[in-house]
């Protein structure tokens, strides 16, 4: 895969430290049970509104990928919180194992994504979703499945991105629910010419960012969040066998009903650590310019960069991001 064009100076590789924020603060739970039971913990936490047909977008992976969210995790919470609960996903862009359905539908079994329905929602056509306020699109092209749902579950393997530089809640959003071959498009390239990676750094996360904005501004406050930082590598698993090692401490699992308050917080808590635990992925972040999620996100009014976080290990105590990182040691990669 072609990396996008760099470009200097505007603004995605830079770090603003919390106390240079403004603005309300979110809620962001925390908890480092990284386990089906933490799942499932953090999950109550912002579960209130998530009521009908729940579409769980996660991301399944390229076949035999080390660092995807465990399926038994998944598989209980499916079985205990959510019996409403479908995992959605899309076909790729790239040629791959999943750029069609038919091979989709092989990688699913592969990777053990057998123990419930996976609705490729842009198996049967597409749909346009409105961009309320996009500087880039009016609207995006998304899988039509995904109009069927009430409810919308973004759970995320956070790690990092070749293109994006991380990969959080807006990336498994933007790219996820956006279709195959129109959506993604959208997002990557610009019409009319023949190079499909050629959008530049800081546009491709503001592409992302309108992607996102589509799918959540439709389900509206039916809408929730859990990133999971675990086998962080700087690698999206979209690479399989071939992502690089991970070198990223453990973390935990953070959930929230604010998109931007839950990736803030898990850069913030990768900023956090120290320089030989951070430093490839801190590097994958500035390098593609990934910062620009954040700040374009707050641009669009899509939630808060300050927020409370809220240690569930703790008697709910509020803890900070350099907090969070403590006792990593005992969790193994």
């Amino acid at each position: 895969m072609s990396l996008i064009k760099k470009i200097p100076g505007t603004g995605g590789e830079k770090y603003i430290p919390y106390e240079e924020r403004t603005g309300n603060e979110s809620i962001v739970y925390f908890t480092r049970d990284l386990s089906a039971d933490g799942l499932e913990k953090t999950y109550r936490k912002i579960s209130a509104n998530l009521t009908g047909k729940v579409a769980v977008k996660l991301h399944t992976g390229e076949k035999n990928g080390p660092n995807i969210i465990p399926r038994p995790w998944v598989k209980q919470l499916l079985e205990n919180e959510l019996p409403n609960g479908t995992i959605v996903e899309t076909n790729t862009y790239y040629d791959g194992d999943r750029d069609t359905t038919e091979k989709h539908r092989e990688t699913l079994e592969v990777n053990g994504w057998t123990f419930s329905p996976v609705d490729i929602m842009d198996e049967e056509g597409t749909a346009m979703l409105p961009v309320p306020g996009g500087k880039w699109f009016t609207e995006m092209s998304v899988g039509k499945n995904l109009l069927n749902y009430d409810s919308f579950l973004a759970l995320t393997h956070f790690k990092g991105h070749t293109m994006g530089g991380f990969g959080g809640s807006n990336k498994n959003i933007a790219i996820g629910c956006a279709d195959a071959k129109i959506g993604k498009a959208m997002i990557h390239s610009t019409p009319g010419q023949d190079n499909m990676w050629d959008v530049d750094q800081e546009k491709l996360m503001e592409h992302m960012v309108e992607s996102t904005k589509a799918t959540i501004s439709h389900f509206g406050d039916k809408t929730a969040y859990i990133n999971v930082m675990r086998n962080m590598s700087v690698s999206c698993d979209c690479e399989g066998l071939a992502a690089m090692p991970v070198v990223t401490p453990n973390v935990g699992i953070l959930a929230s009903l604010d998109i931007l308050a839950i990736d803030q917080a898990c850069i913030d808590i990768i900023y956090a650590m120290q320089e030989h635990e951070h430093h490839d992925f801190v590097e994958r972040v500035e390098s593609r310019h990934g910062l620009r999620q954040l700040t374009y996100m707050k641009e669009m009014g899509m939630g808060n960069d300050r927020y409370v976080l809220i240690d569930l290990d703790n008697d709910e105590a509020r803890i900070y991001p350099k907090d969070a990182v403590v006792g990593l040691k005992p969790f193994t990669l």
